[in-house]
């Protein structure tokens, strides 16, 4: 059973930071892809950002230059540094550990940012 554990997100006004984490439990986490994605009120789960096994990351339109995806593989844990944030980054933001054909997501955590 893969476990996700999203934290960090809160309020913030626009043109602040935050920066999200996500945890994973068990011993494959070196080797998966991670990604972040989002979902706000009445729209359909986006994606964000991706990082594979070796570093390689990539990014929607909408956040980059933005948004940074890094991974500490020692601490099973993938990051989401947002920066810049506009109120239309606001959302429940997700992780999602992808293992061959499955995904595992986590909770998901909420980011507000005020105008």
């Amino acid at each position: 059973q893969v476990q996700l554990v999203e934290s960090g997100g809160g309020l913030v006004q626009a043109g602040g930071s935050l920066r999200l984490s996500c945890a994973a439990a068990g011993s494959i986490f070196s080797i998966v892809t991670m990604g972040w994605y989002r979902q706000a009120p009445g729209n359909q789960r986006e994606f964000i950002a991706f990082i594979t096994g070796d570093g390689r990351a990539d990014y929607a339109d909408s956040v980059k230059g933005r948004f940074t995806i890094s991974r500490d593989n020692a601490k099973n844990t993938v990051y989401l540094q947002m920066n810049s944030l506009k109120p239309e980054d606001t959302a429940v933001y997700y992780c999602k550990l992808t293992l061959g054909p499955r995904g595992y997501w986590g909770q998901g955590t909420q980011v507000t940012v005020s105008s």
